[in-house]
């Protein structure tokens, strides 16, 4: 619990006001299905790329603490995504929306992954 601070309390809690409101912009630009892919699959991008860079020592805790738990943590939107999910109607769009989510947002991952670690130069 040596995390449990109140600058990081605050870096979260920042880091999650900065996300929701990003989360809220995206809704606006594609609303329904799109908006909530949209969010998930360039949150869990930056969230893969984030984490890789922060592995390699270049990132502080902090601004991990602010970024990845704060803002991306809000950013993505599960409680939504599945909400959305089960009303989409059609048991065709509802597959199709869990699938896109689940499988464009682990590709995101991996890409985001792959790509931090390009540019910090650790390989992979």
């Amino acid at each position: 619990m040596s995390d449990l601070t109140p600058g990081r309390l605050a870096l979260v809690a920042v880091g999650g006001v900065v996300g929701a409101l990003a989360r809220w912009l995206v809704a606006l630009a594609v609303p329904g299905l799109g908006g909530t892919l949209v969010a998930n699959v360039t949150g869990a991008f930056a969230l893969g790329a984030l984490l890789a860079v922060a592995a390699e020592g270049y990132l502080p805790p902090r601004l991990v603490a602010f970024a990845a738990t704060g803002a991306l943590s809000s950013y993505t939107t599960y409680s939504t995504f599945a909400v959305e999910s089960v009303l989409a109607g059609s048991p065709a769009l509802v597959a199709g929306n869990v699938l896109a989510n689940y499988g464009l947002g682990f590709a995101a991952a991996f890409a985001g992954r792959l790509f931090a670690r390009r540019a910090v130069g650790g390989g992979e």
